[in-house]
């Protein structure tokens, strides 16, 4: 049996619109709407709304009756699933009128997008009577007034762009289109007031078709998607979303709060991207070339070790059991077979991401213990040591300064680090 081909897939209310049909969606949003059909009676299928289709891939995956396979992948093993949660997709360029029509049916009630980071814009060329209008949050308000002349309820929005507050920017540009177009006080207290817009952290490695790999799936399925294991979801709302959509009844790792998301942000920052920027330097000038080699090498796991539990989960303001099995599941991330995360690729514009994410940690350290990290005082001597080489990837202009000055002259810079650091010049110059 092909599961692709001979899978009746169940018929279930239409219940959300999905703008974004690509692998990270489909590995991430779509795999949990999967997993809450089976543990609940939610009983919701998606509609996946898009703006670009490459060529073939919508009729392609109309012939798979818009079923994949999702393979979860890495340390913990290989775990299959096959999503069958997607009912239809259409494209808002080509087939406006189908797009707007979806305001006419009542179930749909969730409203979920990843649009790209520069999704979430406001263009003021955009009118009303453009079919369609060129940003994906006209698109919105198109539809949003449609449904406001249509006296339904209106929706529940679940953007995982990747930028901060990504709700709030949201309705915020939905509001300036409505001051644009001129569609009057009573609209605007209806996206205000009816609609929810939620903040939103997402996390999960998402590495798509496994090109180049053979696969023992037993069938064909031109749409295979893959992701590591661990998955985040943070919700940041004051409304009862687990009572229309019980993620927890699917043991799903999603954290609806009221007021912390910029917590949880922080954690990731400062963990996950803080751990990856302390290790890149010292690591490639100790001849490494991945991260798994290093989680792997008894020598660079204790030196990832001492950065994280021991000089930045003790500046954050989680629960400490919490931070250190969070941190615990992004070594084991770090070690996943199936992903090969390059150093050098890391390296990218090292100073500006050590700045943002290993310093907090190093400044707050200092402020709460009254002494030098170490650990991370040593990977900043790293990262100087690192930009002395010709293996960096950087602007022309970051490079050239790194290279010509001196430690205190480089510290000192608030150019570069927001903030003159050249107290920590003797510290930094005796850690290598």
């Amino acid at each position: 049996m092909n599961p692709i081909t001979e899978h009746r897939k169940p018929l279930r209310r239409e219940r959300i619109i999905q703008f974004g049909g690509g692998g990270f969606l489909r590995g991430f949003f779509d795999w949990m709407v999967q997993k809450i059909n089976e543990t609940s009676d939610f009983d919701g299928s998606v509609v996946v709304v898009r703006s670009i289709d490459r060529a073939g891939d919508a009729d392609a995956f109309a012939a798979q009756n818009h079923l994949y396979t999702h393979l979860m992948r890495g340390a913990e093993g290989v775990e299959a699933t096959l999503v069958d949660v997607i009912s239809r997709s259409l494209n808002a360029n080509r087939e406006y009128d189908a797009y707007l029509a979806l305001a006419d049916a009542p179930d749909f009630r969730f409203v979920v997008s990843n649009t790209t980071e520069s999704g979430i814009v406001f263009s003021a060329s955009d009118r009303m009577d453009d079919a369609p209008p060129s940003t994906f949050p006209a698109k919105v308000t198109a539809l949003l007034w449609r449904r406001y002349k249509n006296g339904l309820p209106g929706f529940i929005f679940l953007p995982c762009e990747l930028i901060e507050r990504n709700g709030d920017t949201l309705r915020a540009c939905i509001l300036r289109y409505a001051e644009l177009w001129g569609l009057g006080a009573d609209f605007k207290r209806f996206v205000e007031c009816e609609n929810v817009f939620c903040n939103t952290l997402v996390d999960r490695i998402n590495t798509g078709f496994p090109k180049g790999e053979t696969l023992d799936l037993g069938y064909t399925d031109a749409f295979v998607n893959t992701s590591e294991f661990y998955h985040l979801l943070v919700i940041e709302t004051d409304f009862d979303i687990e009572r229309e959509l019980p993620f927890s009844m699917a043991g799903l790792n999603v954290i609806v709060t009221r007021d912390k998301l910029e917590t949880y942000r922080t954690r990731k920052v400062r963990i996950l991207n803080g751990a990856h920027t302390s290790l890149v330097p010292y690591a490639l000038l100790s001849g490494f070339e991945t991260v798994r080699e290093c989680v792997e090498n008894a020598d660079m796991n204790a030196y990832l070790r001492r950065a994280i539990f021991d000089e930045i989960i003790p500046t954050l303001d989680l629960p400490r059991e919490e931070l250190e099995e969070y941190a615990e599941s992004v070594l084991v991330r770090f070690s996943n077979p199936y992903i090969k995360h390059y150093l050098s690729d890391i390296s990218l514009n090292s100073v500006s991401k050590f700045r943002v994410r290993v310093l907090p940690s190093i400044l707050a350290y200092i402020d709460r213990f009254g002494r030098m990290p170490e650990t991370l005082i040593f990977a900043f001597a790293n990262l100087l040591a690192f930009y002395r080489t010709d293996r960096t990837r950087d602007s022309v202009e970051v490079t050239a300064f790194m290279k010509t000055h001196t430690t205190r002259e480089i510290l000192a810079s608030a150019e570069l680090w927001g903030r003159d650091l050249s107290f920590l010049a003797d510290a930094v110059e005796g850690a290598l």
